[in-house]
């Protein structure tokens, strides 16, 4: 079974908002129920960080911030050495770390092959 992150739709509203909050930033209403948030979006900016704890099983990650298509803003781990601001990313919940026998997910984010339609042979 795939996991997934919930975004939080405001009752009131409609406002989406990742993570939860206690109350709605647009209107200030206090119920939310989780919804589903898409997948694709698009990098806003990133960095890389090559001076990770010991625990880490790897040498460096990538991180970004995406805007999905929904307007909903997420940081997750990118998987690609070749970023770019504006790059079209789809996201999945995968093992993002792991310490001793615990695992965490979080977002992760790859690239998507942008195919251009309108070009015929």
């Amino acid at each position: 079974m795939e996991k997934i992150i919930p975004g939080y739709k405001c009752e009131s509203c409609g406002t989406i908002h990742y993570p939860n909050r206690a109350r709605c930033k647009k209107c200030g209403h206090d119920v939310f129920q989780p919804v589903a948030l898409p997948l694709d979006g698009k990098l806003l900016t990133f960095t890389s960080i090559h001076n990770l704890p010991a625990d880490f099983e790897i040498t460096h990650i990538n991180l970004g911030i995406v805007e999905l298509e929904n307007g909903v803003r997420v940081t997750g781990q990118l998987k690609t050495d070749e970023m770019h601001i504006g790059m079209p990313v789809r996201g999945k919940v995968e093992v993002v770390r792991q310490s001793d026998y615990r695992k965490y997910h979080g977002w992760t984010f790859y690239p998507i092959e942008m195919r251009d339609d309108t070009m015929k042979e």
